[in-house]
């Protein structure tokens, strides 16, 4: 988009980056916050359904569609209170610590073939870091608020999202190491094709460890069964106790938003991401079969098919909420280093061995040759031009080693 309103508008290189950076900006804090609004009108109905209730039927209609615009306008009408003895300034900016980490998150994470804020040819590893950076702001809201029950929730927060950052991270790894490369776009194009190329199929190793990283993800967003930092019932409301108005609205956005961006990257990494399971676009002759010249069209369905994904992975955890009671501190942590932990390194253990010895899957052919590893900023565009990726590999530039990865 840059070159187009460098190239077509003539507009200087600084103002089209800059303009491309809001637009990018503008449209991923609608995203968060329109899917936040969704997400909690969405979570009001399926918690009544379960307790067989009708959940709202009144504002805006019979289903209650105006409910979570109504909540937000009556937060933004609350009074903003700070406890006497609170440290004014971290008690101010943890909320926008924790909806920043959330947000930055965003950035790097593609809805299509080359519908992304900002490519990076290390973007797993970009979003998995950003994304616990957000337990900092809990942190900050518990040592600032001068209570011993945010104190409590804040340590108990740490903690969990600590320990289960290292069993998600095993499996973060093993899409990684199946594409050959850590650009979420390349992993999400290697899986184009009919639903039996999606990661989560490749082999009984990997449909395992996708379930440990959900688990793992759950725990990640501070949702029940393992919401230890808000427990109620032991700790009031946890670390937000102290807050209420517009910052408190802050840390629901945070969470929502997090929960839909790790429900995306479980789609980009095994569920095919943008790929539907059958390739519609490629049997109607939309395209043909190459990623660059896919229409628009093609990839706003591509967009259409991860969003609805990752929804349903939003839905799932309200439904676990909803569903399951919520564990002890002691527990979570068992969960975490006496199963998750154990699980996630045997798995990634068994689909290095998988490689190993059948790299084209159980049936011969059946899978064809993943891409060579390319780096951009190691092989670089020196003379200007990208290096365009092949189906098996690629020209390497002067003086380089191709290193090749079978799947």
């Amino acid at each position: 988009m840059a070159e187009f309103l460098i190239e077509t508008i003539g507009l200087p290189g600084w103002l089209a980056w800059t303009t491309v950076a809001g637009v990018s900006a503008f449209l991923i804090l609608n995203l968060i916050a329109g899917g936040a609004l969704v997400f909690i009108w969405a979570e009001r109905k399926i918690a009544a359904r379960i307790q067989d209730r009708l959940g709202p039927t009144r504002t805006g209609g019979r289903f209650g569609w105006l409910q979570s615009l109504a909540d937000g306008i009556k937060l933004l009408a609350k009074e903003d209170l700070m406890p006497d003895g609170a440290d004014g300034l971290l008690f101010r900016i943890a909320p926008y610590v924790s909806f920043c980490a959330s947000f930055c998150a965003f950035i790097a994470l593609p809805f299509a073939f080359d519908v992304v804020g900002l490519r990076l040819n290390v973007g797993v590893f970009f979003v998995v870091a950003v994304l616990g950076l957000e337990v900092f702001g809990v942190i900050l809201a518990g040592y600032a608020s001068a209570s011993k029950w945010s104190l409590f929730g804040a340590m108990r927060e740490a903690a969990q999202v600590v320990s289960y950052e290292v069993p998600l991270g095993m499996c973060v790894v093993v899409p990684v190491m199946l594409a050959g490369s850590m650009d979420l776009v390349t992993i999400g194009e290697k899986q184009a094709g009919w639903f039996t190329n999606w990661f989560i199929f490749h082999d009984p190793f990997t449909f395992v460890i996708f379930w440990v990283y959900y688990t793992c993800a759950v725990a990640s967003v501070n949702r029940a069964p393992f919401d230890l930092a808000e427990a109620e019932s032991e700790l009031v409301a946890g670390f937000h106790t102290e807050y209420s108005g517009l910052r408190w609205s802050f840390f629901f956005m945070a969470e929502y938003g997090s929960m839909f961006l790790v429900s995306v990257l479980a789609a980009v990494l095994f569920l095919g991401g943008w790929n539907g399971p059958v390739p519609v676009a490629s049997l109607l002759g939309w395209s043909d079969g190459t990623a660059v010249t896919a229409p628009y069209a093609v990839r706003l369905v591509g967009c259409a098919n991860l969003m609805g994904k990752a929804t349903l992975g939003v839905l799932v955890m309200m439904w676990i909420r909803w569903t399951l009671p919520r564990l002890r501190i002691d527990q979570v942590m068992t969960t975490c280093l006496k199963y998750c932990t154990p699980i996630a390194a045997l798995m990634f253990a068994g689909v290095m061995l998988w490689q190993l010895f059948l790299p084209g899957g159980l049936l011969p052919g059946s899978r064809s040759q993943a891409a060579a590893v390319r780096e951009a900023w190691l092989e670089g565009e020196a003379d200007g031009a990208p290096v365009p990726e092949a189906s098996v590999g690629f020209v390497p530039a002067a003086g380089r080693q191709v290193v090749g990865v079978s799947r």
